[in-house]
């Protein structure tokens, strides 16, 4: 594991435990992609285009897919406003369904939006997958 990514989730005293989890996950799951620390939060990218994060939040930790509304999971049940992103929020250990994520991060390398060239499209999505 990213060693950035290693003390993020250290640093989140009360939810270290769900991070290491989430991390494990993606990174065991999603092979080819990079883990980083982006804005201040671990990403997952593949071909430089963000894929899977997740963030200590008020409401707990949010797994935040950047193409998951594609999904079309109702357990992704916070939607983004403007792009094509769906989270879930977690706050205890027992909250999360490794199977369930396995499956999302599965879904996440087939429906893809580009949001690498997002800047470059003057904030206009196009879908790569």
């Amino acid at each position: 594991m990213d060693a950035n990514i290693l003390a993020y989730n250290t640093n989140t005293l009360t939810h270290a435990n769900i991070c290491n989890l989430l991390a494990d996950t993606i990174s065991g799951t999603l092979t080819e992609a990079n883990g980083k620390i982006w804005h201040a939060h671990p990403v997952w990218f593949i071909n430089d285009n963000p894929i899977v994060g997740y963030s200590e939040q008020k409401k707990g930790i949010r797994l935040m897919f950047w193409s998951g509304a594609g999904f079309n999971d109702a357990k992704l049940n916070v939607r983004g406003e403007k792009y094509k992103d769906a989270s879930v929020f977690y706050n205890n250990l027992n909250e999360v369904d490794t199977a369930e994520i396995i499956g999302w991060l599965k879904q996440s390398r087939v429906v893809q939006w580009d949001y690498k060239n997002l800047v470059k499209r003057k904030g206009k999505l196009e879908r790569l997958f």
